[in-house]
């Protein structure tokens, strides 16, 4: 005889415990999805900041906390921009080292060739034939951006600006920033120069870290040559609160960039911005990414 099972009222039906088990690993399953969506939000939104005026093309961001290394804004940080002026961050790096290592002191005279003589502005119309001592040298290129500075200081210490160009990249890598080339000293247009906002950001920060005593020169705004007053362009010195350097630039395919280094409050915090449509929307995107930052730090 065939045994069959009793059958099931249509009012009692009998659920197997598998479909409910579905629903509650899909569920499950939602849940730590939604959470890992959040976790990886941007913090554009978490930092509350308005839209920069910069083109897509060109913009990139990023706030590093300097102590600890964390990213804690991040916006096409990764993505190939042209460094500008920013490039000049590396060509001091060098010469720091050079007076770290006494091959060179504040006092020792660089002789300006007629390359460097003719490089384009920004520059301070040094004479083929003269010298400029190391000390106005560096603060000709932190706060004037000067690009026959630049170049006659790459000369001096390599023989040939490509040839330091060459040094300029390989330090680059010695120092994590794996996807920048240098080819010259000043960041003058080349299609061959590129860097990322990131790499930008672990130069500062090792300008920070490596040269203690020569960092101070990235707070100067302005400097006397030659009985004239020169004023830079780094506004943010005077803009946020416990803004210590370091570097601006611009070249038309770079858009207005800028390299800030800001200490309050026991933070210390490093950020670049990249692609600005001017000089004053970049520094105000800046002042408020710092803001923003050292606001959510402290609720």
């Amino acid at each position: 005889m065939t045994l069959r099972n009793k059958p099931t009222s249509p009012m009692e039906p009998v659920l197997s415990p598998l479909p409910r088990l579905r629903r509650l690993l899909v569920s499950l399953l939602s849940l730590i999805l939604a959470v890992s969506v959040l976790s990886a939000c941007s913090t554009t939104d978490a930092l509350e900041i308005a839209q920069p005026q910069a083109e897509p093309s060109k913009y990139a961001a990023i706030v590093v906390d300097a102590r600890s290394g964390k990213v804690l804004y991040s916006e096409a940080a990764d993505q190939i921009r042209y460094p500008a002026s920013l490039a000049k961050m590396m060509t001091l790096y060098l010469l720091f080292e050079a007076l770290q290592s006494r091959r060179l002191s504040l006092n020792s005279q660089i002789p300006v060739s007629a390359n460097a003589a003719r490089q384009p502005a920004s520059k301070l119309y040094l004479k083929e034939g003269t010298t400029i001592d190391v000390d106005t040298a560096i603060r000709a290129l932190v706060v004037k951006s000067a690009n026959d500075v630049a170049t006659a200081v790459a000369e001096h210490l390599a023989g040939s600006e490509a040839q330091f160009a060459r040094r300029m990249t390989a330090r680059a890598r010695t120092l994590g920033m794996g996807r920048t080339v240098f080819t010259n000293a000043s960041g003058l247009p080349d299609p061959a120069m590129r860097t990322t906002a990131r790499d930008m950001s672990k130069l500062s920060l090792a300008l920070r870290r490596d040269f203690r005593q020569y960092y101070s020169y990235f707070k100067l705004v302005s400097f006397e040559y030659r009985g004239k007053t020169i004023r830079g362009h780094n506004k943010i010195l005077g803009m946020v609160s416990g803004a210590d350097g370091i570097k601006t630039g611009y070249i038309r395919a770079s858009g207005y960039n800028l390299a800030a280094s800001v200490r309050r409050n026991g933070r210390s915090i490093v950020a670049v911005v990249m692609g600005g449509k001017s000089g004053s929307a970049r520094d105000a995107h800046m002042a408020q990414l710092l803001t923003a930052t050292f606001n959510r730090s402290i609720r």
